[in-house]
């Protein structure tokens, strides 16, 4: 498993967690969106990466940590 956390621009609505890969989305300020959680591999952070690339959303930062490993990378 790996913890991960993704910023982008722009509102994501709180209900899409579940497409996602059940991600938390919260919101940090008015143009800015946080991804986080847990997903189980790579390949799933590139289908999260997809996702926001298919619904045409700038990706500010991708932050990841495998679950046994310290500080995000």
């Amino acid at each position: 498993m790996q913890k991960i956390e993704i910023h982008i621009k722009g509102q994501i609505n709180k209900q899409w967690s579940d497409w996602f890969g059940g991600l938390s989305i919260r919101h940090a300020g008015p143009d800015e969106s946080i991804l986080s959680g847990c997903l189980p591999d790579q390949s799933a952070l590139y289908g999260v990466l997809s996702r926001l690339r298919d619904l045409g959303l700038e990706l500010v930062s991708v932050s990841s940590q495998k679950e046994n490993e310290g500080e995000l990378k």
